[in-house]
């Protein structure tokens, strides 16, 4: 699975420094001059403050030939005492210096300020009944209300807040049965990828005594009757190893309201294939399960069906297993059907994807009908909904939408509201009715009701921000890369913006996954426009803005076009006066803080801040935890030869060099993350206070009861905003 789904005034920097030294000096449980970091420092190096050195362990792995140390492999065990009083420390020194930045509490409470509206969640018709979320502003977790119209007052089904009484019980999925009496919803604890599904009659709001565990990366489907629903699972994991043992032989189950888990029924599983994982969807006629076969992050998937029902609706026990697409050659999105003729998004022939249909029937490529060719942008969704297809293309990271009639005949184009960042278009094949939303750098996303038959677009809600979107301007240009390519980068700031080379940046990339980094709407990154700075998205290769061949351009062996693509986009800031290495700051989360790690062990003296959130940092072993196998087929793997030269050469833990001057850092993550492990985090910050030569400070944020990311309670999303942006108040001199 991908790492991340589509989400990050005081005294000199000395008196910072002090700070920091005065703490480590007064209560550090570590070792200090006696032990040596991985690389021995150079004769004559000084190092001008002190940072912690955590305990060295003797650890060598021997990878196809050359001898690496580990000396940190003890931070992998998240269980040990040892490990806990390790993040307790560290979190004492991170607060001890974040608590004596005086506009920290100023931040703060201007964040809360902005954070406090009325935001919603897309609407979903099942039956005669519509369901929603909506937070009123400061609640740790939005809420779900149902109605019997838009119009019709609301009522509270499910309020996530009182499953915690800190907000730390999130809702993570949720499933509608067709007639809109039954509420399947999975929650996560503490930010884990395990979820917990459940079920509740939404007439009474009381839950049925149903609980299916053991739930990771799978949806649920109805059936039409709304018997029971379809899920995938993995088996239960050892003692000790929920947060970081390996998850192998997802399994597909159906299970029949009312019955305990144990009497699910197996559907589908592959006990030759550990790595493969199954999607069960019921299609909307409910003559069919559709099953989406997945093998790790890899762009390209295999589909079965299996079917339901006969010819004239009746049940069908024990039909096989057929398997339609395979071969692992492309990627295939099911977006629904007419009887026996399947409506697929695919970049099978088509790196910036088509519409195809395939007659069941005579299933042979050959018999392939392309519905909608590939055009001069790429798609980046598409959805039936009132017998009409509805596209989402990306140009130059900005959406387009454009309706087609499912011959492929063009009906019309999609007017928005401006430049920015379109979603939603979900329905029902039958029905004309859909929503979407609406949102970019400045403007908060704003929800609006479709009818795809009429062309009728109204507005339904629209948030209210306190502030003055006229007040800052956003542009785009293109970077030149060091091979030639063009990359595009976003550049949003206050109007008026003086290009002296002295303004606070932050720049933020991802580059990977085949994920598009498009313009949303950001309150912490609002605050950060009001306080002066600016802020820069580098769209880059390996991301999913211009199709497949984009996307591979950055993954496996040509990682290193990412990180290339990065500094250039950070080099041209800087020659074109927006900002100067003492002023800018480098920012991602997951692979992008694998970004972050290695642009600046790369090009320390580029960058004045790095926060790295949550990032993949060892390189060597990211496979052997949790879900990371499933990430070789973006990165490679240090098993394979030839892979592992690539990977070492940029692995953040592994090209640290004791000695040198990196830039000030704050690296986040979260001790429940079981996505990407927090001994990535624990032992990139280890070795990086060892090896600073500098005075910039090396800190580790570790947030506890949280995980990477998904269903963060609003408290800690200030919080940590807070944190990040007073460091880079404190570090990059703000005003």
């Amino acid at each position: 699975m991908p790492l991340s789904c589509r989400f990050v005034r005081v005294p000199a920097l000395s008196s910072f420094v002090c700070a920091l030294t005065a703490i480590v000096v007064a209560s550090s449980p570590f070792t200090y001059v006696s032990a040596e970091p991985p690389t021995a420092r150079p004769s004559g190096t000084t190092t001008k403050m002190v940072n912690p050195q955590t305990r060295l362990v003797e650890q060598f792995d021997d990878y196809h030939g050359e001898r690496i140390a580990d000396p940190y492999r003890w931070l992998e065990d998240p269980n040990s005492k040892e490990t806990a009083a390790w993040v307790a420390a560290q979190n004492k020194i991170t607060e001890g210096v974040l608590s004596k930045i005086p506009r920290r509490q100023e931040i703060r409470d201007r964040l809360t300020k902005l954070w406090n509206f009325e935001r919603f969640g897309l609407p979903s018709r099942r039956g005669t009944r519509y369901f929603w979320s909506r937070n009123d502003g400061l609640q740790n977790q939005s809420v779900v209300y149902v109605a019997d119209g838009l119009q019709v007052e609301p009522r509270v089904l499910l309020d996530p807040n009182k499953l915690s009484a800190d907000g730390t019980v999130a809702l993570s999925g949720a499933a509608i049965s067709d007639d809109g009496k039954y509420y399947a919803y999975g929650i996560a604890r503490s930010g884990s990828d395990w979820v917990e599904w459940h079920v509740r009659d939404v007439t009474t709001g009381t839950d049925l005594p149903d609980c299916i565990r053991w739930v990771k990366f799978s949806r649920a489907s109805w059936t039409n009757d709304g018997s029971g629903f379809y899920y995938s699972r993995y088996d239960e994991p050892q003692e000790g190893a929920q947060f970081t043992g390996a998850n192998y032989h997802q399994k597909l189950y159906f299970h029949k309201l009312g019955d305990p888990q144990e009497s699910d029924e197996l559907i589908y599983e592959r006990k030759d294939e550990k790595e493969w994982g199954f999607g069960g969807s019921v299609t909307e006629d409910g003559k069919y399960l559709m099953i989406h076969v997945w093998r790790g992050s890899e762009q390209k998937n295999q589909v079965f069906y299996k079917k339901l029902t006969t010819d004239d609706g009746s049940p069908l026990a024990d039909a096989p297993v057929v398997e339609l697409l395979t071969g692992w050659d492309a990627d295939y999105s099911f977006l629904g059907n007419v009887g026996p003729m399947f409506y697929f998004s695919t970049d099978s022939e088509a790196p910036l994807r088509r519409v195809i249909a395939i007659d069941i029937r005579s299933p042979a490529r050959e018999n392939w009908k392309t519905i909608l060719p590939e055009q001069k942008d790429v798609l980046e969704s598409c959805s039936i909904v009132g017998k009409r297809i509805v596209c989402e293309y990306l140009h130059d990271a900005c959406s387009a939408v454009k309706i087609y009639e499912l011959d492929g005949r063009h009906v019309r184009d999609l007017e928005l509201p401006g430049l920015g960042s379109a979603s939603g278009f979900g329905g029902r094949e039958d029905e004309p009715e859909t929503f979407y939303s609406f949102t970019n750098y400045t403007t908060p996303g704003s929800i609006y009701r479709y009818n795809v038959q009429s062309g009728e677009s109204e507005l339904w809600r629209q948030p209210k921000v306190d502030f003055d979107s006229s007040a800052f301007e956003s542009k785009q240009v293109f970077v030149t890369s060091k091979d030639g390519t063009r990359v595009p980068l976003m550049i949003v700031h206050r109007r008026g913006l003086k290009l002296d080379g002295n303004q606070p940046t932050i720049l933020y990339g991802y580059g990977g996954f085949n994920i598009s980094l498009t313009p949303g709407f950001s309150v912490s990154n609002l605050v950060w426009l009001e306080m002066g700075g600016v802020y820069a998205v580098a769209n880059l290769r390996g991301g999913g803005e211009f199709g497949r061949d984009w996307h591979e351009r950055g993954m496996k062996e040509n990682k290193q076009n990412v990180f290339d693509d990065f500094i250039a986009c950070a080099e041209w800031l800087i020659a074109n006066n927006y900002t100067s290495s003492k002023k800018l700051a480098i920012r991602g989360g997951s692979n992008g803080g694998l970004l972050v790690g290695a642009a600046m062990t790369q090009r320390p003296e580029l960058f004045a801040a790095a926060v790295p959130a949550v990032g993949v940092m060892d390189m060597l072993r990211f496979h052997k935890f949790t879900i990371g196998w499933a990430w070789v087929k973006e990165y490679g793997s240090s098993d394979d030869a030839a892979q592992y030269a690539a990977i070492r050469k940029y692995s953040p833990l592994h090209n640290l060099k004791a000695g040198t001057k990196y830039p000030a850092t704050l690296i986040t993550t979260s001790d429940h993350d079981d996505r990407v492990v927090p001994a990535h985090s624990f032992k990139f910050a280890a070795a990086l206070q060892a090896a600073q030569a500098g005075e910039a400070p090396t800190l580790i944020r570790i947030e506890t009861k949280s995980g990477h990311g998904a269903g963060t309670p609003t408290t800690k999303l200030i919080e940590s905003a807070s944190d990040v942006f007073a460091f880079l108040s404190q570090v990059l001199e703000m005003e």
